[in-house]
């Protein structure tokens, strides 16, 4: 059935991710197309280590949650915050929709990891690592076909992935068109959450954005007092070349001069001398880094107090 699956004509119309994650349904995970939802939902206390294991997320989350759920309630939509396994544990939807989304495990405790659930919003997302958008029967599992979600991952203030938020609907529209549209809310989410979590992580540090990015993560850095980078967000890592996700922490010197909590001036230094020193000192790639342009970064530049640098154009 499965190699069947893979010639059908749904698999044609397939975007390569999904294609992607049909593949490993059939030849990794060796899912059969008429698996039912499993009836294993965690009991109370299995959520409620599931919570804690999510740390400073939880903490922070249900704010964004709320804001998130006001944007897509009126389209029919429910809001589910998955944790880096797959497993719900928090949602947001209207009452009228509760008896639906517990029957399709749109619920805290259920388990939509890829391995388990085939291809869906949030397991999927997580695997590929970008945002998902799952339509009626581009779902793996054939009694998910009548679903429709769209789900982004979400980055924790360590750089690694710390779940995935996810917009489900037992409503959709035929089209598919409001669900492409949930993907860029959902990222927008994404970014915020990341940003609430990494303060809170470094509310005591000072905490600068180097740009706005333009993924999922936002370019963040956490400085000591002695100027020195102690936090960086899965953005700013990459910017910083620091590819390996088993490095948790960081330490990367600025080049500070003096210690202490620094003046404006000195503020103002940081985030200019750290925007350079992402991109080696090149003017026209940390003027964009900042938001400014190259002039106003040059005179930005020649009215601080010398400093040693090397700067190229």
């Amino acid at each position: 059935m499965n190699s069947l699956t893979l010639s059908s004509g749904v698999w044609s119309g397939l975007s390569p991710l999904l294609r992607n994650s049909w593949r490993r349904c059939a030849e990794q995970y060796a899912i059969p197309t008429d698996t039912t939802l499993g009836t294993d939902i965690l009991c109370s206390a299995e959520l409620r280590q599931a919570r804690e294991r999510m740390g400073v997320t939880m903490k922070i989350a249900d704010p964004e949650l709320d804001r998130l759920h006001g944007i897509v309630s009126t389209l029919d939509y429910n809001v589910l915050l998955a944790d880096p396994a797959g497993i719900v544990v928090a949602r947001r939807g209207a009452p009228p929709f509760e008896k639906g989304c517990r029957r399709w495990h749109l619920w805290p405790g259920a388990n939509w990891a890829e391995a388990v659930a085939g291809t869906n919003g949030i397991g999927t997302c997580l695997v590929e690592g970008q945002p998902v958008t799952v339509h009626r029967d581009q779902h793996w599992c054939t009694n998910l076909r009548y679903l429709t979600c769209s789900a982004v991952p979400f980055y924790g203030p360590d750089g690694h992935v710390a779940g995935a938020l996810d917009a489900s609907s037992i409503r959709s529209d035929p089209s598919g068109r409001v669900a492409l549209m949930m993907e860029a809310v959902l990222v927008d989410a994404a970014r915020r959450l990341e940003r609430r979590s990494f303060l809170e992580a470094f509310r005591n540090r000072t905490v600068l954005l180097l740009g706005e990015g333009n993924g999922i993560s936002l370019p963040m850095i956490a400085l000591d007092d002695k100027r020195i980078v102690v936090g960086a967000t899965y953005a700013a890592r990459t910017m910083l070349g620091i590819a390996n996700p088993e490095v948790t922490s960081v330490c990367f010197d600025l080049g500070a001069r003096a210690a202490g909590v620094p003046d404006f001036q000195e503020a103002e230094r940081t985030v200019i001398e750290g925007a350079l020193a992402m991109v080696q000192g090149k003017i026209a790639p940390a003027a964009r880094l900042l938001g400014v342009s190259r002039s106003t970064l040059y005179r930005k530049l020649k009215n601080l107090p010398p400093a040693p640098s090397s700067i190229t154009g």
